[in-house]
C-alpha cells in the first residue's frame, strides 16, 4: 500500500483528524502471488491471515487447500488494513458495480447443476 493513514497532530482545541500521508515503499524484492482463499484466525494480541489457492472454487474442496502465505499483524494494523480495503472496494464498486460474493448467484443457470 503506497498510502498510509496516520493521525495528524492535534492542534489546540481541535480533534485530530485522519490525514493521508505518502510513504516511500521499496518493493524491488517483492514476490506477487495469487490467492482465491483466505482464512483469518488470531489470539488476543495478533491476527493471523492465511492465503492459498483453492483449485476447486465451486463447492466443497475435495483436497486440502495449501496455504502458501501467512501474514501476522497486530489489531491496530489489521484495523488500518480493514479501512484501506473497504475504501478500495467502495471505489471499485462505484465504478464497476456491486461485487457479488456468493458464487452461486454469479454462476450462469445451466452451470449451477454442473450442466453445460
Amino acid at each position: 500500500m503506497a498510502d498510509n493513514l496516520e493521525n495528524a497532530p492535534a492542534e489546540e482545541g481541535k480533534a485530530a483528524a485522519p490525514q493521508m500521508m505518502q510513504v516511500d515503499v521499496d518493493d524491488t524484492h517483492t514476490t506477487a502471488t495469487y490467492s482465491n482463499f483466505c482464512r483469518v484466525t488470531g489470539s488476543p494480541e495478533e491476527l493471523i491471515v492465511d492465503f492459498g489457492l483453492n483449485p476447486q472454487p465451486v463447492g466443497v474442496p475435495k483436497a486440502p487447500i495449501a496455504v502458501t502465505q501467512r501474514v501476522v499483524m497486530n489489531y491496530y494494523t489489521a484495523k488500518r488494513l480493514l479501512h484501506a480495503l473497504s475504501l478500495s472496494v467502495q471505489r471499485h464498486e462505484a465504478v464497476f458495480g456491486v461485487l457479488e460474493t456468493d458464487i452461486q448467484k454469479r454462476l450462469k443457470p445451466g452451470l449451477q447443476q454442473g450442466q453445460r
